[in-house]
């Protein structure tokens, strides 16, 4: 079937395109400078030492924060929703941290620079280990269930689990938080948006600046867990 699709930029020459492509780049390289800014910002700003005990549980056992770290100096740690009041509890987690987790990818570059990655959820970890192995994932993935850790780091909220991501740095046994963002700032984590961005139709989400006719829908309402698409 021949789809239409109104409103497609103009067909030009190749010269034509080059120039336009050229004009582009101008502002990409611009934007790329203004992001390497903000990151050096970043790297500059104070931190909260973690004072406070916080007991997880994984698949080896009890753990504590330090724990986490597996030696490294570093760590991110993904808030991911899977708890009371996140869409697919109890059985599931929430279909939007799903989809950060399918774009994760091997661990051992982000370790080759004293970086260790891990997931935390309030559900249990029963619950979690039933869910890591219908999605396929090995990512270490610990229970926060019993603590006060979502609550204190504001990812328990009255309203149910959100998301979000923490950063923090070892000195020693020292423990310190370096950073969180949530809602888009976590995109940084999923390759997808960015690959979306690169197409003539973006991500097809409605919030979109994209002309007249093309295809969008809402955001999250498309996102499925990668078993659940048609």
């Amino acid at each position: 079937m021949k789809t239409m699709t109104k409103n497609l930029p103009p067909v030009v020459s190749q010269a034509e395109w080059q120039a336009a492509r050229d004009k582009l780049l101008v502002k990409e390289k611009a934007a790329t400078h203004a992001r390497d800014a903000l990151a050096a910002e970043r790297r500059r700003l104070p931190m909260v030492r973690i004072d406070k005990e916080y007991v997880f549980e994984g698949p080896n056992g009890k753990a504590s924060l330090l724990d986490l770290f597996e030696g490294r100096r570093q760590l991110l740690l993904y808030h991911f929703m899977f708890g009371p009041g996140a869409h697919g509890w109890p059985t599931a987690g929430c279909p939007g941290c799903s989809m950060v987790v399918d774009n994760m990818g091997h661990p051992a570059h982000l370790h080759a620079r004293d970086i260790s990655l891990v997931l935390v959820s309030y559900a249990p970890l029963a619950q979690i280990e039933s869910y890591r192995k219908r999605m396929g994932w090995s990512l270490p993935w610990f229970s926060s269930f019993g603590s006060e850790f979502n609550a204190d780091f504001g990812v328990t909220t009255e309203q149910g689990e959100v998301f979000g991501l923490s950063v923090f740095l070892r000195d020693g046994d020292d423990v310190f938080r370096t950073y969180f963002t949530n809602g888009r700032g976590v995109e940084t984590l999923m390759s997808n948006w960015g690959l979306l961005d690169l197409m003539p139709f973006g991500r097809q989400e409605d919030w979109e600046d994209s002309p007249e006719g093309w295809p969008q829908t809402p955001p999250y309402q498309w996102w499925r867990r990668h078993d659940e698409y048609a």
